[in-house]
């Protein structure tokens, strides 16, 4: 007898992080994305997946994120053969992403360890979930099928998939999922994570079709983003009002596009002149650098509204490439005319810590916020008007300018969202997934006054029949 076909939530389900949704036919049973969880919800890594890998068919990548794509190394680790679908981008992407976790894991492992030596508690340390060598030896075995964008592909014996270009970062997709129900046509339609329409190197999100179920992000459901091209003229005049004081200016930033965003930018104002010939920028970021130059391979998709990047993407006289640590401690000789994007993007570790070290304390250097402080890191407190810091063990005077520009969030907000939905031929049903609840809560009811539709709020590990 045939099965009814459900979805499946084992992550990103009233909460942001671990993505990761089984939708499974009765015939076959795919996963899509199988991302890491974040912040407060880090130890549920560590907690058994919910499902036995053994049994997936075929694993959907929407983007390459560590949110999304995080976990996948554990499903090798438990059994998991199938074919994985994903843009060729995000393949790219996903491996420096997935390196850089499992550095990081390494790195962490070994300070807890030392300390927990101390204290005779070697064994109460979590190991990491996954080595660099595991990572290595993943992508030589996995069976990755490159897609193209609105091709309709085979995934199982009974389930094609069309890929549509999300606009949230290079190679994101949403996702329509074709299969046949008691002989009954069926399509759900997974959105991964949608971009915002005004980015400016990514285009706008595609036009989707039609979907029975719709399986929604709702990072930003309760709110619409500031205008961009508001929020790019105010980080122009912090460059250049900081630059003519005789100061530089330090920009944490995350790897994966708000750097990309940052430098094309950059290069618009080289272009226009408005960045003076004797400004240096540093790109000090080794995970920024290689996902830079991912960007530059596929500069066929960046196809937003910055013209800048639609030739030699990232490439102008004042840029440096940081190719070390010595060239990195090199930039603290430099006075003035400096512009340094490093991460981490919340100041929680990386090499801006160093450059905040030895500029923050100068009133003539400006420090620009460029994407969300989360409670509980260095960035934060600076942003919340911290009037000193600790770095290092060292407690060290803010007195460089504070700057915070909230316009370049790589996500769709409320409006966008709407709007998006608002396009499909027809939409069935509706599931809110990839967002927090108060913030879904809020959203669901604007989707029953805007849309006339009644959306449900997906529970973890609830069963939902298709």
């Amino acid at each position: 007898m045939e099965k009814q076909a459900y979805e499946q939530s084992f992550g990103a389900a009233k909460i942001v992080t671990g993505s990761a949704h089984i939708l499974d036919t009765g015939k076959s049973k795919i996963l899509i994305d199988c991302g890491m969880f974040q912040g407060l919800n880090e130890h549920l890594n560590y907690e058994p997946l919910g499902f036995d890998p053994k049994e997936i068919d075929a694993l959907i990548i929407t983007h390459g994120h560590l949110d999304h794509v995080g976990r996948i190394p554990l499903l090798y680790k438990q059994g998991f053969r199938g074919k994985v679908f994903a843009h060729p981008a995000t393949f790219d992407i996903a491996k420096i992403v997935l390196m850089d976790s499992a550095k990081l894991q390494e790195e962490e492992y070994k300070t807890r360890y030392k300390k927990a030596q101390r204290r005779g508690e070697e064994n109460k340390i979590k190991k990491p979930l996954y080595t660099k060598d595991d990572i290595k030896e993943i992508f030589k075995k996995i069976n990755r099928v490159k897609i193209e964008y609105n091709k309709k592909i085979k995934i199982t014996k009974d389930i094609k998939a069309t890929f549509r270009d999300a606009g949230h970062i290079l190679g994101s997709s949403f996702v329509e999922i074709d299969f046949k129900e008691f002989d009954i046509k069926k399509k759900v339609v997974f959105s991964g994570d949608l971009g915002n329409k005004n980015n400016g190197i990514l285009p706008t999100p595609a036009k989707p079709t039609y979907a029975d179920a719709l399986f929604i992000e709702s990072t930003y459901g309760d709110r619409n983003h500031k205008n961009i091209d508001e929020s790019i003229r105010e980080f122009k005049k912090v460059i250049i009002d900081t630059l003519l004081n005789g100061g530089n200016v330090l920009i944490p930033t995350f790897a994966i596009e708000r750097a990309q965003q940052i430098l094309c930018i950059l290069k618009e104002m080289s272009e226009e002149k408005s960045l003076p010939k004797s400004a240096k920028v540093f790109l000090d970021s080794p995970m920024a650098t290689k996902v830079t130059a991912v960007y530059k391979k596929w500069e066929n998709l960046l196809t937003g509204k910055c013209n800048s990047c639609k030739s030699h993407p990232f490439e102008f006289k004042q840029l440096r490439l940081v190719k070390d640590v010595e060239e990195s401690k090199a930039i603290n000789n430099i006075e003035r005319g400096a512009i340094i994007i490093a991460g981490s993007g919340m100041c929680n570790g990386g090499r801006i810590l160093h450059h905040l070290k030895h500029r923050v304390w100068n009133p003539r250097n400006a420090l620009l916020f460029v994407g969300y402080q989360a409670k509980g890191t260095l960035g934060r407190e600076i942003v919340d008007g911290a009037k000193f810091i600790k770095i290092f063990h060292e407690e060290i005077i803010v007195k460089a300018k504070v700057h915070t520009i909230n316009g370049f969030s790589a996500h769709a907000d409320q409006k966008e969202l709407l709007e998006w939905m608002n396009e499909f031929e027809k939409l069935d049903r509706i599931f809110l997934i990839h967002g927090e609840e108060d913030k879904q809560t809020i959203f669901k009811a604007v989707i029953n006054s805007y849309l006339n539709k009644r959306a449900h709020i997906v529970e973890m590990g609830e069963k939902i029949y298709l």
